[in-house]
């Protein structure tokens, strides 16, 4: 299962561990994508009235999340269903738990993950990594890693940033998301 984020400066295709980490993958870019970012806020029970079919490119995001935290060498930050990439709620309106595996590490370059305030706290935001982070296994889910758009990622790690903060001074944001292969289809 594969998805690519469309941002302003590029596009990232990442391929999605949903047979490791299903949770993780539902509430971070299957749900956005059918519903966009206010629709992802709805419950569950909600979602499956709403879902479009697979292989269909998404809608515009309504409120578009942005990449708010670039720690170079580190990290790049984004999601949530608030609309402005600091987090939010999960699809299911609450936490949910971590979903660890031994085989997924943040291992390389363009490690997804989920973001969390500690043990099964996962809600809606993740950030992708610039590098090796091994001190971040069994602390974070890696639900997913780019497979393409490496280059984006690099123009991304090279935004000027506050350096107090992190934040880029230069916002960006994921304007659309296309699915490849949707599982929850």
């Amino acid at each position: 299962q594969a998805v690519t984020l469309h941002t302003d400066l590029g596009d990232i295709k990442i391929e999605l561990f949903c047979e490791r980490t299903l949770k993780a993958c539902e509430a971070n870019y299957y749900t956005v994508a059918r519903l966009g970012l206010r629709g992802a806020a709805q419950t569950k029970a909600a979602l499956e009235t709403n879902a479009k079919p697979s292989n269909m490119k998404a809608r515009e995001l309504e409120k578009s999340p942005r990449a708010h935290i670039c720690g170079i060498g580190f990290k790049v930050k984004s999601g949530g269903s608030t609309g402005t990439g600091k987090g939010g709620s999960s699809i299911w309106g609450r936490k949910f738990e971590d979903e660890f595996s031994e085989h997924l590490k943040h291992s390389v370059r363009g490690v997804v993950s989920m973001a969390n305030n500690g043990p099964n706290t996962n809600g809606s935001q993740f950030f992708l990594t610039y590098g090796k982070q091994p001190h971040l296994d069994m602390k974070y889910t890696v639900f997913g890693k780019v497979i393409d758009g490496l280059e984006t990622l690099d123009e991304l790690e090279k935004l000027p940033v506050n350096e107090k903060t992190f934040r880029p001074l230069t916002e960006v944001r994921i304007k659309d998301i296309t699915i490849h292969a949707n599982p929850f289809a």
